[in-house]
């Protein structure tokens, strides 16, 4: 805290202050709530939602209903919530972050809010961090709002689309972040309305909020397509990166080193570079893939795919570790997630290095998928109208909640004082030493009776540690991603006598461990933290196991010298210090300046990432702003709007674009180049070659845009006609429209992320890559409306009522219950087809659309479907009101 906030309070206790009084209110009406029946409580929710009807808003209802809730939660559970629970769900209510120690009670704070928000009738989105939380919390808390009438849904990774939509139609509904992104992901790709299974983005409690918008933010959530890419060649690249030799750079390669001309020297096959997460060939490497693939230029356009691959082999094999970042099961690569620890069901590593990895370990390869839909984390939850969150540590990203999400951290005090001792962290030269003394405390501790919780950030360590407790006889459980299903029941068992549990990251188990009586008097849970993680936020997850509500506790972190994150990010004049010193293998160091080193560490890539993140909230930014428009032209033609109006503009864009394109303003008759406007119109719309006759020797471009425009409105008119029940074209332009718009949607994803790829090299020619992507991205997305627009006209223009009949004829065959003989017959027209614009048959001189043929086309102009049939009489009925048609003229 400094000097400013300990003179004047920090702003959790100014926005705490402004909070007291409702909590207060809610206390005062703790005797009426008892003095109520259960009826009469759950009587409650009927006016409430009365009264908003009647125009109160929530906030008024709120100390009622919060006191309504928490009096049914003591009836139901046996739980009635704390003050400083009551002051989390007002945080929520008011969509902000609550940071609350674990084992606060945050399931049960959200309570409140979830139903206030409820009465509103819009639905309430509680989103956890793994089906067995969503599963549980439904159960358990769903209770409450059940006993108050309100219907709770959960929605789990199995589920059908009818069991989702039944479970998002309910007043509140649990689900994992995941389920929830792909389901709206999925929604977007629904050919009909009836496919559609979420209610509208208006409200969402996120639980363990730094894990969803924080730490997933940097991976997409993507739906994929198999693409028709051959597997081998990723089996191949990972043959060659094996046999080539690693190297070292004489210097760190970066741009302003490119821009000064520094020259930098590079030994071996190809160069690893750890705190960037990249692997690059050198130029001996090139020559080598060049040998081996019998190529003569590596960098040719023809060559691009091989040297992806082969720089993706070098990550998988150099930067991709087994049981850190994944895990082999079942003979499939699964991602584990660096934050939680938890395998990540469904989710695949973009671009090929999925591949990749599964070609290092000698699993089947999967073919490289094609993405359909994708959206971040980032840009999903900014939908909803209001937000909130809940966490045991936000307030070290206040700054990154509060520019990406516009919420604040409200910091929210502790229902009994915290009296767990933190140690000073343990450091070691090497993690051989490190390791050994971490194993000594733990016997050390067991031997005292005293519970354990090991945290580790791999796999690999907490096997390690596991190995070396069995050799010294240490009974104890292992929690990581391969035990992933014993999860709660090892946790909660942590906190018994004599129990030793090891646990990779510990973030977001959301399952208390409780403490036995004997363990209490022992000096309670134990954490000890075998490594720092690069997040300070994941270093006080584990550290929060212990000394929940006034329990007693202590936690220890040992570090050693070889750490990445000292190796990588520590400074090297700290480490050549220490060697200097000559400390004795197995002697702790102790020092002020270590400890700041490692602070510093973490803040530095706290600071990083946070600038990656940001970076692609921009980036993504301007995805997001075309997948807006996209997915409201989507959701247009899946609400049954008539997209007649729209098809015509579409015809009347082509003919416009292809005149300007073909034909300059300053240009007369002679002059026009009438070949490259038939080479630009006939094959989306044919109209019949483009020809000037002799009286049109003096017409205008605008009097030629007119007369094509009209030719080819009157072309779609004709094929309108062609169609037994207009109703039926209808859902042809709407099946169309949407198949075009995923199809070239697609393709433009996969140009953006080629376009993002290679964008950066902007910055050599000093220019802002965001701003070149911005207005590349711009273009492209013109161009790909552009082709929505040619590729449906073309389609609608050739479609072909006889392929309709066939197919119907056809499911007469194949057994469907239909009577043939009330298929339509032909129909015969006592006049010929008679077009909107064509002169009416009566003779008035007016065009047919303004004469007898108005009130049909007054129909289609608001959208409603007029048959055939009609219109042919209204054209039966005009010729016979002409003088010259009948008989007796």
């Amino acid at each position: 805290m400094n000097f400013v906030e300990k003179l004047f309070g920090t702003h959790s206790d100014h926005e705490l202050k402004l909070i007291q009084p409702i909590v207060d209110r809610i206390l005062a009406l703790q005797p009426q709530m008892r003095a109520m029946s259960d009826e009469e409580l759950k009587a409650q929710t009927p006016k409430f939602k009365e009264r908003l009807a009647n125009g109160e808003t929530l906030d008024d209802l709120l100390p009622e209903a919060f006191a309504t809730v928490r009096e049914a939660a003591k009836r139901v559970l046996g739980m009635e919530h704390y003050p400083v629970q009551l002051i989390g769900g007002i945080v929520l209510h008011q969509g902000r972050i609550a940071e609350m120690k674990t084992g606060e009670g945050k399931t049960l704070v959200s309570t409140c809010p979830a139903y206030l928000n409820a009465l509103a009738g819009k639905g309430v989105y509680i989103v956890t961090v793994n089906d067995y939380l969503a599963k549980r919390d439904a159960e358990w808390m769903g209770e409450v709002h059940r006993f108050l009438g309100l219907t709770v849904g959960v929605v789990l990774n199995q589920m059908t689309p009818d069991e989702r939509r039944a479970a998002y139609n309910c007043d509140i509904t649990y689900v994992t972040n995941n389920e929830l992104g792909f389901d709206y992901l999925r929604d977007n790709m629904a050919i009909y309305k009836e496919q559609l299974v979420l209610r509208n983005l208006d409200y969402c409690i996120i639980d363990e909020v730094d894990s969803v918008l924080i730490d997933e933010a940097r991976t997409p959530l993507i739906i994929s397509g198999q693409s028709g890419k051959s597997t081998k060649l990723y089996e191949v690249c990972d043959v060659l990166a094996r046999q080539l030799v690693r190297g070292e750079e004489s210097a760190e390669f970066s741009k302003m080193a490119a821009i000064m001309g520094e020259e930098i020297t590079e030994t071996g096959d190809f160069i690893v570079n750890e705190k960037d997460k990249v692997a690059n060939l050198t130029e001996q490497g090139v020559h080598k893939v060049e040998q081996f693939f019998k190529i003569k230029n590596l960098a040719d356009p023809e060559n691009i795919e091989i040297e992806h691959n082969m720089n993706l082999a070098l990550r998988a094999n150099y930067l991709m570790f087994r049981d850190k970042d994944y895990v082999v099961k079942d003979n499939e690569v699964l991602i584990v997630d660096e934050f939680t620890g938890r395998i990540m069901p469904g989710r695949r590593y973009s671009d090929g290095l999925h591949q990749a990895i599964e070609a290092k370990e000698h699993v089947q390869v999967r073919r490289e998928s094609k993405t359909l839909a994708t959206i971040t984390f980032q840009n999903f939850f900014n939908k909803f109208a209001k937000k909130a969150g809940m966490t045991g540590t936000a307030q070290t990203e206040e700054k990154e909640f509060r520019n990406i999400y516009g919420m604040d951290v409200i910091v929210i005090p502790t229902n009994k004082p915290v009296i767990r001792v933190d140690h000073e962290d343990a450091v070691y030269k090497t993690k051989k030493e490190k390791f050994e003394a971490v194993v000594e405390d733990v016997v050390e501790t067991h031997e005292k009776g005293q519970p354990v919780l090991v945290g580790t950030i791999t796999i690999e360590t907490s096997e390690l540690i596991s190995n070396m407790l069995k050799k010294r006889g240490i009974p104890h459980k292992v929690l990581n991603a391969k035990y992933h299903e014993l999860e709660a029941e090892i946790v909660a068992d942590a906190g018994v006598h004599g129990a030793v549990t090891i646990a990779t990251n510990m973030a977001g188990r959301g399952t208390d461990i409780k403490l036995d009586e004997e363990s209490r008097k022992l000096g309670g849970l134990k954490i000890i933290g075998t490594e720092r993680h690069e997040s300070r936020r994941i270093d006080n997850q584990l550290r929060g196991r212990s000394g929940r509500q006034g329990d007693p506790g202590e936690s220890r972190f040992y570090i050693s010298l070889e750490d990445d994150l000292m190796r990588l990010f520590g400074s090297e004049r700290l480490m050549s210090m220490f060697n200097a010193m000559g400390v004795p293998e197995g002697e702790r160091i102790q020092h002020k300046m270590l400890s700041r080193a490692i602070e510093n560490a973490q803040k530095k890539i706290e600071e990083n990432n946070y600038g990656i993140r940001e970076n692609l909230f921009r980036y993504d930014e301007v995805m997001n702003d075309q997948r807006e428009a996209i997915y409201a032209i989507r959701r247009r033609v899946l609400n049954g709007e008539n997209m007649r109006d729209m098809v015509i503009r579409m015809i009347t864009e082509i003919v416009e674009n292809a005149v300007d394109m073909s034909i300059a303003d300053d240009q007369g008759p002679a002059e026009w180049d009438l070949a490259e406007l038939n080479s630009l119109v006939l094959p989306i719309i044919p109209l019949g070659a483009i020809q000037l006759t002799e009286d049109q020797q003096d017409m205008r471009k605008e009097e030629l845009k007119h007369l094509l425009k009209e030719k080819a409105v009157k072309l779609y008119e004709a094929k309108e006609a062609e169609f037994p029940q207009i109703e039926q074209l209808r859902e042809v332009e709407r099946v169309v429209l949407l198949r075009v718009i995923d199809a070239k949607w697609m393709d433009h994803i996969d140009d953006m992320d080629q376009l993002r790829q290679g964008i950066g090299l902007q910055a050599y020619g000093q220019r802002d890559p965001l701003v070149e992507y911005k207005m590349t991205g711009y273009q492209m997305f013109n161009d790909m409306l552009s082709s929505v627009r040619e590729d449906t006209v073309r389609v609608l223009m050739h479609v072909r009522v006889e392929q309709k009949v066939e197919r119907e004829q056809q499911a007469t065959i194949t057994g469907t219950n239909r009577d043939e003989s009330a298929m339509r017959a032909p129909v015969r027209r006592k006049v010929r087809k008679i077009y909107p614009n064509d002169p009416c048959p009566c003779g008035s001189g007016k065009k047919f659309k303004q004469c007898h043929g108005k009130m049909v086309y007054d129909l289609i102009a608001q959208g409603q479907q007029p048959t055939r049939e009609a219109l042919q009489k209204a054209a039966e009925a005009a010729a016979a009101q002409n003088p010259a048609n009948r008989q007796d003229a």
